[in-house]
């Protein structure tokens, strides 16, 4: 392999092992695609990956991408044969197989794996995503594509904030070394509004029953309608002998 090329594929797998935590020996997940490739240009994957890497690499496919090439049937017989030489990895689809895109896709969620295919649509799905690894094969050659935009914009996201919190922490230290208290967050002023008034200066005054225009009437209609009781005059005249 040229040193150019050995250059590129060193620094790629650099980047990943920096930002995204890939380590030796590296995974690699294929796919009926690329054993089809490989066999159209007679090369031997096995070989070739681990010349290309230079390195402890893993070759492992899954029982979903088995299964999906023995469905197609006479076209993929050469690289049925060939993905069945990798070692099976569990993708927990076991009993209910998915579609060999969606399994690999699924794989790579919480692992580390890099995906070796030449299908176009799985390739531009994982691109998307931040830290997804890819290889394909480029006629005979395999090739370790250089990071996608979205991995390299979460790497710059994270550094900036790395930077900022360095920023902070250093203006943290400065402050405490020249003897600075920290300030303390200015808390708002309570606005007084009005006050209710009184519950108990809000009760009804207590005012003497006094008789209402309508009952002083009645009263005198009846002082007026008393009859006068007259005395005899002998009963008065035999009082006043007592």
């Amino acid at each position: 392999m040229k040193i150019s090329r050995f250059k590129k594929s060193h620094k790629t797998l650099a980047f990943f092992s920096t930002h995204f935590d890939y380590r030796e020996p590296y995974q690699v997940l294929i796919d009926a695609t690329f054993c089809q490739a490989a066999l159209q240009h007679k090369i031997g994957i096995d070989e070739q990956i681990k010349k290309y890497f230079q390195c402890n690499v893993k070759l492992l496919t899954t029982q979903c991408v088995i299964l999906e090439a023995e469905a197609l049937g006479a076209p993929l017989l050469g690289a049925l044969s060939i993905v069945k030489q990798f070692y099976v990895h569990k993708c927990g689809h076991e009993g209910k197989p998915v579609a060999a895109a969606q399994c690999l896709k699924s794989m790579t969620k919480d692992n580390r794996y890099i995906v070796a295919t030449q299908d176009r649509l799985l390739q531009a799905s994982l691109r998307k995503v931040p830290g997804r690894c890819l290889l394909y094969l480029h006629k005979a050659t395999p090739v370790l594509e250089a990071p996608s935009e979205a991995s390299k914009k979460w790497v710059q996201k994270k550094a900036k904030n790395l930077m900022l919190g360095q920023h902070e922490q250093k203006i943290e230290y400065m402050k405490e070394k020249q003897g600075i208290k920290p300030t303390e967050p200015v808390k708002p002023k309570k606005v007084k509004g009005p006050k209710n008034p009184n519950p108990l200066s809000c009760k009804k005054s207590k005012k003497a029953n006094k008789p209402s225009l309508q009952q002083v009437e009645q009263t005198t209609q009846l002082k007026a309608k008393r009859k006068r009781i007259k005395i005899p005059e002998h009963v008065k005249a035999a009082l006043g002998s007592k």
